[in-house]
């Protein structure tokens, strides 16, 4: 089955090669993502996009550094207004993000069982534009999304183009520091992306036996 791997650069496309699948390298952010993607699959149709990569766990998410988790849904965490003290999503604005979607993209449908196969946790991942770097922020995020596993600043972009081309989609990240205060010294990028690698090894030959593709 094909399948098209987006990542953020080349540091990490050096990481997912060899694996029987496309990798593009879009670089930072979610415009970005959402372009690479979009032209990528011009020049060649996938079954299914992955977004893959590092990325910051939320201390309240359970995830251990070094550990994969992968997309229930991809949400647009910045897209929308302030009003006051309260943020106003583009559902409470009127402004839909593409047809009936707003600042949330399911991920691919068969997401649940190939998680469970896998033995990685399934939930929500963030996409700002911003990497949370600052307590106060980090407070106003888990309390807006309680949910949320990860933060990125690519992920949503990739859904986005994939549902205007009709194709599935899903992120997969290795925990490579918690969101907090921005410490470069405590991350652990190498150890997240192999952690990264090992699930894609056993999780892209198990999507040629699942039916919702």
């Amino acid at each position: 089955m094909s399948v098209l791997i987006v990542v953020a650069t080349p540091q990490e496309a050096e990481f997912f090669g060899n694996l029987g699948a496309r990798v593009v390298v879009c670089g930072i952010g979610a415009v970005n993502a959402a372009l690479s993607t979009y032209e990528a699959v011009l020049e060649d149709r996938p079954k299914l996009i992955l977004n893959v990569g590092i990325g910051g766990a939320y201390p309240n998410s359970g995830l251990e550094m070094g550990e994969t988790a992968c997309s229930s849904a991809f949400i647009y965490a910045g897209l929308g207004a302030q009003d006051g003290e309260d943020f106003l999503d583009l559902e409470q604005l009127g402004f839909p993000l593409f047809l009936d979607t707003f600042n949330q993209i399911p991920a691919w449908d068969g997401v649940g069982e190939w998680s469970r196969q896998l033995s990685i946790r399934c939930g929500e991942f963030l996409t700002l534009e911003t990497v949370t770097g600052n307590l106060e922020t980090l407070k106003v995020l888990e309390k807006r999304f309680s949910d949320a596993l990860i933060e990125g600043m690519e992920g949503a972009g990739v859904a986005h183009a994939a549902l205007k081309l009709g194709i599935p989609a899903l992120e997969v990240r290795g925990v490579s520091n918690f969101v907090g205060l921005r410490d470069r010294s405590s991350w652990h990028i190498r150890d997240a992306l192999l952690s990264c690698r090992s699930v894609l090894e056993r999780g892209l030959p198990l999507l040629n036996t699942l039916n919702t593709l």
